[in-house]
């Protein structure tokens, strides 16, 4: 199948197949504290700690996050009304509190200081050294086919 003819909204269909965990992406910047909601996060290396996150080329957050150090926030179930706050549909009052730059009662944190960005189409791929990092039990909040989900054990 040639680019020209593929459909656009099918194959964003098709990668929605892909179960993930759901993030905010948080930093610290001269107007304040940002952050979006990221599903495309993974790890990318144990020696030296690095993560990944693919930034939409659009989004308001990216001028924020290049060359400057960022959070990531692994989201628990309870999250939801937070994932859909940094998504761009803000919330008042805001369903969450600050903890310097962490997103209070997350999962996990995963502090980050700038490593390398890659040109990825229409998006960025910033990757981050990996300087901090805490977590804790609990059930994560997860994403699949354009839906929030929770995760069942087997």
């Amino acid at each position: 199948m040639g680019e020209s003819t593929m459909d656009i909204r099918e194959l964003r269909n098709c990668f929605g197949r892909f179960a993930t965990g759901v993030t905010v992406v948080t930093c610290k910047h001269a107007q304040g504290k940002h952050g979006m909601t990221a599903n495309s996060f993974t790890s990318v290396s144990l020696d030296p700690p690095l993560v990944l996150v693919s930034v939409d080329r659009r989004t308001k957050a990216l001028p924020y996050l290049k060359n400057n150090h960022f959070t990531v926030n692994i989201l628990r179930e309870s999250q939801q009304g937070t994932a859909m706050h940094f998504a761009g549909r803000a919330q008042d009052p805001a369903p969450f509190e600050w903890d310097g730059i962490r997103i209070k009662g997350s999962l996990a944190y995963i502090e980050c200081e700038p490593w390398a960005e890659y040109d990825g189409g229409d998006h960025v791929l910033v990757v981050g050294k990996v300087i901090r990092f805490e977590y804790e039990d609990g059930n994560p909040l997860a994403f699949y086919g354009g839906k929030f989900m929770k995760v069942a054990p087997q």
